[in-house]
């Protein structure tokens, strides 16, 4: 019940502050611009676009977020709460999770590019909490929102450039085991699905218990001082 609510007052939050309505007219726009590309491009193209956004929303939005909690003293009521670092982890990947993967499905259905429904729903989901585990891990270590968009930078190219280059020219096997590579191969139905989501799946889970690793850190140490 209490990690149901932290996902309830998540969504709440984001909603209050134009995460939904930012990303309905986002979605519009991805949709529209998928219609004017040639039939033969739509599926890479909107592959790439979810993959760059949707699914990386929590690497760009878990920064403000944190800031944010910060600055309102939030983290001080968690650090003296019953609440765990790993509920408050969970809270903030399922939420952005579900936003992603609806804004992700809008824009497959309105292009008509989805294959396998699960499946490509639970690659998105999945990837979200991936990018949002790596946002949360170094938000929880910046002061400022300049720092966070610096520190992210090298992160997004190691997630980004492979998975670009396997889908357009380095079709090596070996890059199922990256995930990017994974979440684009599930994403566009191509390669071996099982072994993408189920590599997927490892690195999602390997950036969630490290998320938790540093938030309990962080909490330990509010207000300057360490509990």
């Amino acid at each position: 019940m209490r990690t149901k609510a932290l996902i309830l007052s998540d969504i709440r939050f984001q909603f209050r502050y134009g995460f939904y309505s930012l990303y309905a007219v986002f979605t519009l726009l991805y949709i529209g611009l998928l219609f004017v590309l040639p039939d033969a491009w739509r599926n890479d193209a909107a592959a790439i676009m979810i993959f760059t956004d949707p699914a990386a929303m929590g690497l760009f939005f878990m920064g403000a977020i944190v800031l944010f909690e910060k600055n309102e003293r939030v983290l001080d009521s968690i650090a003296v709460s019953p609440v765990g670092a790993w509920e408050y982890v969970l809270s903030k990947l399922v939420s952005i999770g579900l936003i992603s993967a609806l804004v992700a499905l809008l824009i497959g259905l309105g292009a008509g590019v989805i294959r396998a429904p699960l499946t490509f729903l639970v690659s998105v989901f999945l990837c979200s909490c991936l990018f949002s585990a790596m946002g949360l891990i170094v938000a929880c270590k910046i002061k400022t929102l300049n720092q966070f968009i610096v520190a992210t930078v090298p992160l997004e190219l190691l997630t980004v450039v492979p998975a670009i280059l396997w889908m357009f020219w380095w079709k090596a096997d070996v890059l199922v085991l990256h995930p990017g590579v994974s979440m684009l191969m599930a994403c566009s139905g191509r390669g071996a699905q099982p072994l993408a989501l189920l590599s997927l799946l490892a690195w999602t889970a390997l950036l969630y218990f490290l998320a938790v690793k540093t938030v309990k850190k962080m909490l330990l140490s509010v207000g300057g001082i360490k509990l």
